[in-house]
């Protein structure tokens, strides 16, 4: 092999290690960064719910123990339903403080973002399934006598919580996928430059 070709060739593997570490130093810090940017979208919707979870439980327990009849069963229900909603944001936002940003890998950061995408597609579905049971609900309390007015009471509660928590799941799902798509184009042109400027370079 000629000295030139070597040479070219050598100092083309020198600067591709060099683009290789760099852009893995580089990427790190920026995959943290939108971990962190993430962890804050998500502790800002596990706030959003557990405030409802909170004003729901409060105005429940009042409708409880002062009205009557159907309001009665439709603040009941949202009391008890509300006590699990409050523990789902209770528990979240614990574990959000718990886990620092540098303890996942670039890897691990995008695999947990996605999967808390996918809880919410999934939530999404089950949203569906209480609004549904609402209405079945309040289509069986028309028929049944003795539980009419608690299965009325239980049907609106379901529709009212299962229609939050569709639209709540749907816009923060939509929320963290648009976050996704933007930090992955600011990746991919950050590295088109990147790219281009070791050509550049190769070409000199």
């Amino acid at each position: 092999m000629k000295k030139p070709a070597f040479y070219l060739l050598f100092t083309a593997f020198l600067f591709l290690t060099l683009f290789v570490f760099s852009t893995e130093a580089m990427g790190q810090p920026e995959y943290q960064q939108f971990h962190k940017q993430s962890q804050h979208l998500q502790r800002g919707g596990m706030i959003v719910l557990g405030s409802w979870a909170l004003a729901n439980m409060a105005t429940g327990a009042v409708g409880w123990s002062q009205l009557d009849g159907r309001k009665k069963y439709f603040h009941q229900m949202n009391f008890f339903w509300n006590t699990v909603n409050a523990g789902i944001a209770g528990y979240a936002i614990y574990q959000g403080h718990q886990m620092a940003a540098d303890m996942l890998d670039a890897d691990g950061v995008m695999s947990k973002h996605l999967k808390t995408e996918t809880v919410l597609l999934v939530n999404s579905a089950l949203d569906l399934g209480y609004i549904g049971t609402g209405f079945l609900l309040q289509h069986l309390g028309k028929k049944e006598g003795k539980n009419q007015v608690m299965l009325k009471g239980y049907g609106d509660s379901l529709l009212l919580q299962g229609g939050f928590l569709l639209v709540f799941d749907l816009a923060l799902y939509a929320v963290l996928r648009s976050h996704r798509l933007e930090f992955l184009d600011n990746m991919h042109l950050s590295l088109s430059k990147d790219v281009i400027g070791f050509n550049l370079i190769l070409t000199l």
